[in-house]
């Protein structure tokens, strides 16, 4: 053996301050503004992926739901909650070959009844290879990507909720 025990975890302590040292940290949940203690999300779908999970983040963040808008100072507004897929290929049969799924959310938020972020858009996609003779595990993937991308939109709108004045 070329490399001893000892050399390994020499390697790897170097390697761990060398993390450290540069300013590395894990991404933990996002510190909010304190007006941001009470929260309403007014939105017209309460079962989309994004709606669920942008309530699982908030939550973990010790921010309080409220379904009374009067009773929060914050209020997150989802304008549009849209999914979908598009066709992007075909084969020379003309059988679909790659989809493209899409997410788009549109949102503001009110802060004590001032606009402090007006109507944003944000938009993602990611293409996936389909193939018909495994329509039920392509049918999973298109929705584990889905949740992927709600995931992702999720993180942008809360980065977008921590930075507000």
């Amino acid at each position: 053996m070329w490399l001893s025990d000892r050399w390994l975890r020499c390697l790897g302590a170097v390697l761990l301050l060398s993390l450290a040292g540069c300013g590395f940290h894990f991404r933990g949940t996002p510190e909010y503004p304190p007006q941001m203690a009470v929260v309403h999300i007014d939105t017209g779908d309460r079962y989309s992926l994004f709606y669920r999970e942008l309530v699982t983040v908030l939550r973990r963040s010790e921010v309080r739901l409220t379904d009374d808008p009067v009773e929060a100072r914050t209020i997150i507004r989802i304008r549009t909650d849209d999914t979908g897929r598009r066709l992007l290929s075909v084969t020379a049969r003309n059988v679909p070959a790659e989809y493209e799924v899409y997410y788009r959310i549109r949102f503001s938020v009110d802060v004590d009844g001032v606009e402090a972020v007006p109507a944003e858009q944000f938009a993602l996609t990611r293409d996936f290879a389909f193939d018909e003779t495994q329509v039920l595990g392509k049918a999973n993937e298109e929705e584990n990507i889905r949740r992927a991308i709600a995931g992702d939109l999720v993180g942008l709108v809360t980065s977008r909720l921590a930075a507000i004045d």
